[in-house]
């Protein structure tokens, strides 16, 4: 099974293609980059797909994150990857970017959690925490660094993600420390590509992921009343 994977959720815009048959990599691009993700996502694509000598109709599954993240970010990689399927007729999954955090630590050791931390400004993080067996122990959430720490400091755990360092910051005295901090700022396509082979289609849509509302909201102050 081929799959192009695209992130554009956080702070780089990323893209692979990958064989899930070989579990090959056959091409992938990741350049960092806080804005610009629009103008970069399509020429990215197709790079990638020409360094891995391969045409849209070849693709089997598309993937792509679906938050939490940069709204405007969501919007890139969700767009473009429901195009590809809707011009190709091929199935369009969507991941939550702290799942495909996580996805390396758990494949790697999955007897320790491993709690996934974004940092969401002024003091606050996106979280999840994964335990063994893949088993959701803190579902995806939008929370104070100092609550989240305190919810994930209730034994061994290893931390990943931009947010990382802040719950570090904020971990509860008396508490086994982290047994590992990996700040690693945004997902891996290969690690995204992998996961949507083996989700299941009927929970991963290919929706926006939001956990908390836009920091742009309308003016509403010198609004007219209608008559």
């Amino acid at each position: 099974m081929l799959i192009l994977a695209i992130d554009t959720a956080l702070d780089a815009c990323s893209a692979a293609v990958h064989d899930m048959g070989t579990d090959e990599t056959r091409a992938v691009e990741h350049v960092v980059m806080a804005r610009g993700h629009a103008e970069s996502l399509i020429p990215m694509v197709e790079r990638v797909m020409a360094a891995a000598g391969t045409a849209f109709g070849d693709i089997d599954l598309f993937a792509v994150t679906v938050g939490p993240g940069s709204f405007t970010g969501l919007r890139v990689g969700l767009s473009a990857a429901r195009g590809f399927g809707l011009a190709t007729g091929k199935p369009v999954l969507g991941l939550p970017t702290l799942t495909v955090l996580a996805a390396p630590l758990l494949a790697r050791d999955d007897a320790v959690p491993v709690a996934a931390a974004i940092d969401a400004r002024h003091g606050n993080v996106y979280l999840q925490m994964i335990g063994p067996a893949g088993r959701v122990l803190v579902s995806p959430r939008a929370m104070a660094a100092k609550d989240a720490a305190r919810s994930v400091a209730n034994g061994p755990v290893r931390l990943v993600g931009s947010g990382a360092g802040l719950l570090v910051d904020a971990w509860p005295l008396g508490a086994q420390p982290p047994l590992e901090v990996r700040a690693t700022a945004t997902p891996d396509p290969v690690w995204l590509a992998r996961i949507a082979s083996v989700a299941d289609p009927a929970r991963s849509e290919p929706k926006p992921l939001y956990l908390r509302e836009a920091d742009a909201k309308p003016q509403t102050g010198g609004r007219i009343a209608r008559r």
